[in-house]
């Protein structure tokens, strides 16, 4: 390894509701400024709040000079680098502020001047660490060099790159099946690096590519590509841009997707129709003063991000949209421009079946599960119907469900009995919620590979990789827990806080004879490791990556199939740090030392990495030339330009029945989600502004009557039980329930704290995610 190498005019609303404080289960964040409050909040999105959020988070981490460095840097068109937090696409007319509250924290939590290093680990037993807190672990700032665990002194203790290295081969080598290690992958792992760690794993014979995609997304890619022969969306920005509709389903795009914001003001002015579809009505589904715009930002003069919301039940989307499409069909015997005959005799299989589904569909039943009117239903397909051109996004409010692939299919269903395909300004648009999560995929991290994609990385390659499918997360853990996965390899992220059933997980990680863990800061998953573990530290998405041939960028595909380069700005938070390809590359040399394959020759220059990929990823062709170009280049999307890779040739039609999401007497379905002032696991305050909270994560969002039904107080403490599938029970108590504008039956409450009620076992016979959107649980007033 070479020296250079490691070398983010409002009403006054209600008193605030006094706190009931019980006890607490650990804290996630950070140690509370005060008890717990709860304003009910009337502001814009975005706007002042959001300035005023930054400007204090600026100074909290005294990054007055860097942040706003950074921020004239970050999203840049070929000469900046990509925001490391949401996929949403970056602006295509040169916006110089195209960035958002949540970004800049991100991008700042990663510019600290904190440093992790030797002195801090030997001050600091990994036992004493297990017990502080998520938020102080990463607050400690960057790694600077890799670690070892070492079990006589319960220290991490340094040791070389080479000999970190020869640690990771020693294990892989000594593997009596190669099936016997799994590879784990976050979204924010570059495509270079990402190439290369699944060609690492097929190379040494395993399809165990666990991803982050496996609990979020993988509901879509399997709707989407069973229904149109493309597991990702067909729309561009261009396509927001010129739609008549807009229908957002299960997403808060005011903390994870905040950019939309912009997208959804400009639709509002133009007079388009905007829809959302939530349990919860989120800031964004109100109004938003985009802080880019100066006029509006001196003005305080807020744009509305909505002209119609609805509140279905949790898991009730599907039975929404099955209701929208029974009134398309209704109408169309009388109209005959309710429906795009044509389309669908030219393009579509399974129309007839159906219909014939919709129309046996009772509307009782429709009300039941979805918990909306026949007259909110009628609403939203009023506007469908009106619309020539409808855009339908989407994001885990849909897809962390028993049934998010059928409603996925749903969705283009509903988007095909109009047409809205293959044209401007229609289609589907899922919305992705890490940086790279979809670029992983693309280039290659997928436990189910096809046999094309496996088939050109052979002959590209000169290797013969695995054709039986891997593990995925689940999957994953659990041979773990059984003693079947002896290695795990984390690339990014935080594995143990993200995954469900938080001590079954921790239980499967320390069962493990070698834990690796590639991380820019100190997380949970390095204390719960196995009997031997590494940290791995590794350059961040906002430094200078000096290679053999130079410094070198990394491309990524945001959410909409855009790829474009990335090109870091910062002095390395220490000369030991690697890049990831560069620790990729040392981890494979380290396993196949008789690798035929150029691992050190690919990380002199990634151009070379980028030659490879163009030979072996369908829409790469010409990667080094495409991805200069300004905005970089689009993947293509065979659906839209209506070529369907479907058994039929054609857009398939699903006619599954309703699922029964109705909640049992005396139960609640839970949901999990984020707060505003966190990203993934990463927390960085206890505060959540756009739910009005304040020095409180322990909680559970519910409806006043089912509080009062069961005899609980306006944050009172209350107990939480879940019952999984094979009827297990998982618990957490003293948390504070807070009243809040959600349907009867439902509540919601924050991972990671609340991960511990999923069960593994209860996770989707369509997709095989954890079912972190529709938890049974039951909520009593604390013991």
């Amino acid at each position: 390894m070479s020296t250079d190498q490691e070398a983010q005019n409002a009403p006054e609303g209600p008193e605030p509701l006094e706190p009931r404080v019980g006890p607490r289960e650990p804290r996630v964040g950070p140690a509370p400024d005060g008890d717990p409050e709860f304003h009910p909040y009337h502001h814009p999105a975005a706007g002042w709040g959001a300035a005023k959020s930054v400007t204090s988070f600026l100074v909290r981490e005294g990054a007055l000079v860097d942040g706003p460095r950074a921020i004239m840097r970050m999203n840049h068109e070929n000469s900046g680098f990509d925001c490391p937090g949401c996929a949403w696409p970056d602006d295509t007319k040169g916006l110089h502020l195209d960035i958002c509250e949540n970004g800049i924290k991100h991008v700042t939590w990663e510019m600290t001047r904190k440093r992790v290093g030797r002195e801090f680990f030997a001050a600091h037993s990994v036992s004493e660490l297990t017990g502080w807190s998520d938020y102080d672990l990463e607050n400690e700032g960057r790694l600077t060099e890799p670690m070892v665990y070492d079990p006589a002194s319960d220290h991490y203790v340094p040791i070389t790159w080479k000999d970190a290295f020869e640690v990771v081969g020693r294990a892989l080598r000594g593997l009596d099946d190669p099936n016997r290690a799994a590879f784990y992958t976050s979204g924010r792992l570059g495509n270079e690096a990402t190439f290369l760690y699944q060609l690492m794993a097929r190379e040494l014979g395993t399809n165990n590519l666990p991803d982050c995609s496996n609990m979020c997304h993988e509901a879509s890619g399997r709707g989407l590509q069973a229904s149109l022969g493309t597991g990702k969306g067909t729309v561009d920005l261009k396509d927001w841009e010129a739609a008549d509709a807009l229908f957002v389903f299960g997403v808060n795009a005011a903390s994870n997707a905040p950019r939309m914001l912009t997208a959804l003001a400009d639709a509002h002015r133009r007079g388009a129709q905007i829809v959302h579809v939530n349990p919860l009505v989120e800031a964004a589904a109100t109004r938003t003063i985009v802080p880019h715009d100066f006029t509006d930002m001196a003005l305080f003069k807020a744009t509305r991000t909505s002209t119609l919301n609805l509140q279905p039940r949790i898991g009730g989307d599907m039975a929404l949209i099955r209701g929208m499409a029974k009134v398309i069909l209704e109408w169309s015997a009388t109209d005959p421009r309710a429906l795009d005959r044509e389309f669908i005799d030219r393009h579509t299989s399974g129309f007839e079946e159906y219909r014939a589904v919709c129309e046996a569909t009772p509307w009782e039943e429709i009300e039941r599960q979805s918990g909306l009117s026949r007259a909110d239903v009628l609403k939203a397909a009023r506007v469908y119907g009106d619309a020539d051109r409808s855009i339908i996004c989407w994001c885990l409010g849909l897809t962390q469900h028993e049934h998010g692939v059928d409603t996925v299919r749903e969705i283009v269903n509903l988007l095909l009995l109009r047409g809205n395909l293959g044209r401007e300004g229609a289609g589907p648009s899922p919305v992705r919620g890490h940086s790279n999560v979809q670029g992983n995929r693309t280039c290659g991290i997928d436990h189910r590979p096809g046999d094309a994609f496996l088939d050109r990385l052979a002959e590209v390659c000169g290797i013969e990789p695995p054709r039986e499918h891997g593990m995925d997360t689940v999957r994953t853990i659990e041979a773990m827990g059984r003693g079947e996965v002896k290695v795990f390899v984390g690339m990014g992220g935080n594995f143990a806080l993200a995954a469900p059933d938080t001590p079954l997980t921790y239980a499967a990680l320390r069962n493990c004879d070698l834990t690796v863990q590639v991380s820019t800061k100190l997380n949970r998953s390095h204390l719960v490791h196995g009997a031997r573990a590494l940290i791995l530290p590794c350059l961040g998405r906002t430094e200078k990556d000096h290679q053999r041939k130079g410094v070198q960028s990394t491309s990524v595909e945001d959410s909409m199939s855009m790829v474009h380069l990335s090109l870091g700005m910062k002095r390395p938070a220490s000369p030991h740090l690697l890049s990831e390809p560069a620790i990729v590359a040392g981890m494979a040399r380290a396993a196949l030392p008789d690798s035929a394959t150029p691992w050190e020759w690919y990380v002199e220059d990634y151009d070379r990495i980028r030659d490879t990929m163009a030979k072996v990823l369908d829409g790469f062709e010409d990667f080094n030339r495409r991805v200069r170009l300004p905005l970089g280049f689009r993947i293509k999307q065979p659906a839209r330009e209506l070529v369907f890779l479907t058994p039929s040739g054609r857009a398939e039609f699903s006619s599954p029945p309703l699922p029964d999401v109705v909640p049992e007497p005396g139960t609640l379905a839970l949901g999990t989600m984020r707060s505003h002032d966190q990203w993934n696991t990463t927390i960085y305050s206890d505060n959540d502004r756009y739910r009005g909270i304040k020095n409180l994560r322990t909680l559970v969002f519910m409806n006043r009557a089912d509080m009062r039904e069961r005899g609980i107080a306006d944050m009172g403490p209350v107990d939480i039980t879940s019952t999984a599938k094979d009827g297990s029970e998982r618990h957490l108590k003293g948390y504070l329930a807070i009243p809040y504008d959600i349907p009867r039956g439902c509540a919601a409450g924050y991972m990671p704290e609340m991960n511990v009620l999923c069960a593994l076992v209860d996770y989707s016979t369509q997709s095989d995610q954890p079912i972190m959107k529709h938890v049974k649980v039951t909520v009593l007033p604390a013991a």
